[in-house]
């Protein structure tokens, strides 16, 4: 993002404006962290803001401050679609195409409303009028740390802006273990600690609240991991069946793929999540290294996100969706072995 953007924009938030700020279908932490921070900011300088989610998102990240604020498009329509023709602008965050913003992207498109996108992942569209887009930072939630202090308003920066945004720094770094943690990322995190995020709260709260059919659904998920050493790979299935027999919730798979990714030698590793309702299977992808998981996803399963993290579907059933998987991978033993 240019100076000259940043002046522009500036000049967009003098006078108070009716203002939507939209996550990703499925949001997970960075998402919401990062539209509710945004959120937080904007209503301290006397904006009118609505964060609407194309649909739910997990329990463990309703504690966030303002989230009993936040419409929910799936569930609230018509109130969501009045927000978004009544909006002067519209922030896009953590993602850079409509598409992935689910049956809210027409709406979104129809709208007149200037857009602003903030996103960190590979290949943005060029749907919106101001593009933040840098794929080198470690979350949308740091780059809506730097976009306040572009503006300016670092010092405007309190608790309640500092817990969300760092709740998505925590999320999308896994806990700072991922490459994309850099020294300035814990140079934000640390500023946002001293501005009131309490780390040891937020880790509790999104980490240490497992309820008892969550663990029994990773208890079934580590049943069915396999390994294909040849491959340096791994990987889950999850079938409808066994998600119901464990009464699963949004959110109770989180984190489930990296087990895979901790086994020793395993330098790729794979979810495959079956979801009947919707006809498909989701796919998370996982690596360690140079092996990008966003060209795979993106060459294979038609989705896409990092080098090192990424998402992916299959209108295959669950079987025949790891069988093409595993018929995939000798065309990447070269990458996967190097």
């Amino acid at each position: 993002m240019t100076e000259h953007d940043i002046k522009e924009i500036k000049a967009l938030l003098i006078a108070p404006k009716q203002i939507v700020i939209v996550p990703h279908k499925n949001p997970d932490g960075d998402a919401m962290g990062s539209t509710l921070g945004l959120y937080h900011y904007l209503i301290k300088n006397n904006h009118k803001a609505t964060v609407i989610a194309p649909n739910d998102y997990p329990d463990f990240l309703k504690w966030l401050p303002g989230q009993d604020n936040v419409v929910i498009y799936e569930s609230d329509r018509s109130h969501a679609e009045n927000l978004i023709e009544k909006a002067d602008l519209i922030f896009t965050l953590d993602f850079n195409a409509l598409h992935r913003a689910g049956e809210m992207e027409t709406p979104l498109s129809n709208s007149e409303a200037v857009k602003i996108m903030i996103d960190h992942h590979q290949q943005p569209d060029s749907y919106a009028e101001y593009m933040f887009s840098d794929v080198s930072m470690s979350s949308t939630c740091e780059m809506v740390y730097r976009f306040i202090d572009m503006l300016g308003d670092k010092g405007t920066i309190n608790e309640q802006i500092a817990t969300c945004l760092y709740t998505g720094i925590l999320t999308d770094t896994g806990s700072f273990r991922f490459p994309s943690s850099t020294s300035t990322t814990h140079l934000v995190a640390a500023d946002l600690i001293d501005r009131g995020a309490n780390h040891s709260d937020i880790y509790n709260s999104i980490y240490d609240t497992n309820s008892y059919e969550r663990l029994q659904l990773l208890g079934v998920a580590l049943k069915n991991l396999r390994v294909i050493p040849e491959y340096r790979t791994a990987y889950i299935t999850l079938s409808q069946e066994e998600l119901n027999a464990s009464n699963f919730k949004k959110g109770d798979t989180e984190g489930f793929v990296n087990y895979g990714l901790s086994i020793k030698n395993v330098v790729f590793a794979v979810i495959f999540i079956e979801h009947k309702q919707e006809g498909i299977v989701k796919i998370s992808f996982r690596s360690e290294g140079s092996f990008s998981v966003n060209e795979f996803s993106r060459q294979n399963f038609g989705g896409g996100g990092h080098t090192n993290a990424a998402g992916g579907k299959s209108d295959l059933s669950l079987n025949d969706t790891v069988e093409k998987f595993i018929s995939i991978l000798p065309r990447y033993k070269n990458t996967l072995i190097s």
